[in-house]
């Protein structure tokens, strides 16, 4: 895992892109088609935290697979196929520019090594469990792309809160969406239980449909058949804000709770 501060006007350095040489020689050497890049925090996001720490273009520069949110909690983030999208509070889709600003977001250059149908799937709970077989290991991090028609699908898509209003403020007033027999994408990360600290544990899946029309957090779903695509993720790069509310913000308490209530249908 590496960590490091966010100078959006320079690229990665040397040292940032290669394993320390003081480190063991059987260290694996970082692969670029198996890493995860992340910008911020789920911390700092829940905490209020959610003005622009770069460009959509930065984004899309580090991976062509994810998912996240924009600034001023405008909306979900979906990134697939090298392009991003945007799904608003009120429903709408758009792609969006890249100087678009994004405060979070978890993307990878897609390279499944996963490639798998799932069936009768009834329910949320039911799906994740499909999903489960197929991951190896509790220790790493995935990708999920999940391709089908949805017989059911629930969304919701975040607005802007009230000044000064937290994750959880956007959450109360949240917009949710229902759509019935309904092709298109889910794009997911599943993050290791260790990594409740500075990420989403657990599955995370944003749905954008095949007309690019409809989308949004997941909520619930349901299907007879869905191809199922995963990649393992072994390499993980974290990108900290450096501005003066991140740096002076208190992060130290435990914002699992607020996150889980966010996550959630309400």
């Amino acid at each position: 895992m590496c960590a490091k501060e966010h100078r959006e006007e320079s690229g990665p350095s040397k040292e940032d892109s290669s394993i320390s040489r003081s480190e063991s020689a059987s260290a694996p050497t970082p692969d670029i088609t198996h890493t995860l890049f992340q910008i911020s925090t789920s911390g700092a996001l829940v905490a209020g935290l959610y003005n622009g720490v770069v460009s959509t273009r930065v984004v899309l520069a580090h991976g062509d697979f994810g998912l996240g949110t924009f600034a001023g909690l405008d909306g979900e983030m979906v990134v697939l196929d090298g392009r991003a999208y945007r799904v608003r509070g009120d429903g709408a889709v758009s792609e969006v520019a890249v100087d678009a600003e994004v405060p979070f977001a978890v993307v990878t250059r897609f390279d499944a090594d996963i490639d798998e149908e799932i069936r009768d799937v009834s329910n949320l709970g039911e799906f994740e469990k499909k999903c489960d077989v197929l991951r190896v290991s509790s220790n790493i991090f995935y990708a999920l792309r999940i391709d089908g028609t949805f017989s059911r699908i629930r969304t919701r898509a975040v607005s802007p809160p009230p000044k000064n209003g937290r994750l959880i403020d956007a959450a109360k007033v949240q917009a949710e969406f229902e759509f019935n027999d309904i092709a298109g994408t889910l794009v997911g990360i599943w993050s290791p239980g260790f990594s409740s600290a500075f990420s989403v544990p657990g599955y995370h899946f944003h749905f954008v449909s095949d007309s690019r029309t409809h989308g949004g957090h997941l909520l619930a779903c349901s299907s007879e058949i869905l191809r199922v695509r995963a990649e393992r993720l072994t390499d993980f790069h974290l990108v900290l804000p450096t501005s003066e509310s991140y740096l002076k913000a208190d992060l130290s308490k435990n914002s699992a709770d607020e996150l889980a209530y966010a996550e959630q249908s309400h």
